[in-house]
């Protein structure tokens, strides 16, 4: 596989079995600083798992991975958490927004979590939502949106805190395909603009097409796809 220079993150023959069942089987990934990586391959194949593995959700069986010089297995669970909260953003497909808190709530709350006043947090989440073209529903909670302003909603809570990597699992998978180019065009653009390096599972071609690389993962193991003109 060939690697980006100056990898921030580097996961290296990670292996991982639920039971008798592998997930991973020597699965290795490097990411660069501020690039757009496609993690792609059928249901089943690990691409999810090796995701949640890079992102400190999941413990690998065996194998390493390297986050800015440092193991995340060498780290404590506190660490690992501030990682999550602060450095690593979240998208998942569903959006996973809080029903009971508004969506200004929702954005602020990983800055409120890291001890952030909710005056400034809350200035920061509407300024994301501005950004992402959903100001208008601040004060609405999640159930009286649309899947498609969820998702905008989602991307700011996962950009508030400016974090270095952006782990996005089918971010478009509960979306019609016009809503969906929306979200990636949105999500990629503002992680461009502020340096995040963005992990993005998907099995759609149209939206690893927003991708600097393709990395097809199949039976647990990793190949990078020669792209042309990307």
């Amino acid at each position: 596989m060939t690697a980006p220079r100056d990898a921030l993150i580097s996961a290296i023959d990670l292996h991982k079995a639920f039971g008798p069942t592998p997930a991973l089987d020597g699965a290795s990934l490097e990411i660069a600083a501020g690039e757009v990586v496609a993690i792609m391959g059928p249901s089943g194949s690990g691409k999810s798992t090796l995701l949640h593995c890079i992102a400190g959700i999941t413990t690998p069986d065996s194998g390493r991975i390297v986050y800015r010089g440092r193991e995340l297995s060498g780290m404590s669970d506190a660490t690992r958490s501030a990682l999550r909260r602060g450095e690593f953003g979240f998208v998942f497909q569903f959006g996973q927004l809080v029903p009971e808190l508004s969506c200004l709530e929702n954005v602020a709350l990983p800055l409120r979590l890291d001890g952030h006043k909710r005056r400034e947090a809350e200035r920061r989440a509407a300024s994301w939502l501005d950004r992402l073209e959903v100001g208008d529903v601040a004060h609405k909670r999640p159930g009286e949106i649309s899947g498609g302003q969820g998702q905008r909603v989602a991307v700011a809570r996962a950009l508030v805190t400016a974090p270095r990597v952006v782990f996005a699992d089918e971010p478009t998978g509960a979306l019609d395909s016009l809503n969906g180019e929306r979200v990636m065009k949105l999500l990629t653009e503002a992680a461009r603009d502020t340096g995040a390096a963005v992990v993005l599972v998907t099995h759609e071609a149209r939206v690893a097409a927003y991708s600097d690389r393709e990395v097809v993962v199949r039976d647990g193991r990793t190949r990078e796809v020669e792209l042309m003109n990307r």
